[in-house]
């Protein structure tokens, strides 16, 4: 569930070149994969939608209702809502691309107490398990860092067990229980996870 160089330029400019990176992964997690980290464009919302669709009727249904996917899937991914995030200074959505096609997605935002917080994070479930994931949260990162947030947050639904731990293998802890309702009679019943951001990205 809910997974670049650093610089103020990434605050400043949404598709400055240091917000793309291609590398391939030293630790051999996503084996021989080329993964191009880019924002998302207009162009690329259709994609984004089709993908979260994709990921959301494979991992929730046995954790929550099929109407409560229905309705959050209304909610957070109409085309509309993405068009108005991406002109929103405060909030970044990134993209892996791989062979061309999209793979995965996150989305991250400056929180009123100023900390960022990962509020999307999915893989293509073909793509998962191969380091994609982990890729993105670096991405997040080192937006969290450029923008001077101490501490990157998350919300993970407490049933939601393979996301909580693969989260904990990247360094969020649990710091508290919350349920919000989020109308329709539906609630979200969710551990908010954290870790901290250091000043400086770590020297290999």
């Amino acid at each position: 569930m809910k997974k670049g160089e650093s610089g103020n330029d990434l605050v400043g400019d949404r598709r400055a070149p240091g917000t793309t990176s291609r590398v391939s992964d030293p630790t051999g997690k996503a084996g021989r994969l080329d993964v191009l980290i880019t924002p998302v464009a207009p162009a690329d919302v259709e994609s984004v939608v089709a993908l979260a669709r994709l990921v959301w009727q494979q991992t929730y249904p046995g954790i929550i209702t099929q109407e409560q996917i229905d309705f959050m899937l209304e909610q957070r991914y109409n085309p509309q809502r993405l068009f108005e995030e991406l002109t929103m200074p405060l909030v970044w959505w990134d993209q892996a691309i791989v062979d061309g096609q999209l793979a995965g997605f996150s989305s991250c935002m400056v929180t009123g107490g100023g900390e960022m917080k990962l509020d999307k994070l999915y893989v293509d479930p073909a793509r998962q398990r191969s380091g994609i994931g982990a890729r993105l949260i670096e991405q997040v990162v080192s937006r969290a860092r450029a923008a001077g947030c101490p501490t990157l947050i998350l919300a993970v639904n407490k049933r939601n067990e393979r996301a909580i731990a693969a989260y904990g293998k990247q360094g969020f802890a649990i710091r508290e229980s919350v349920c919000v309702d989020i109308g329709n009679g539906f609630l979200m019943d969710d551990f908010i996870m954290a870790r901290s951001i250091p000043a400086h990205a770590a020297q290999s």
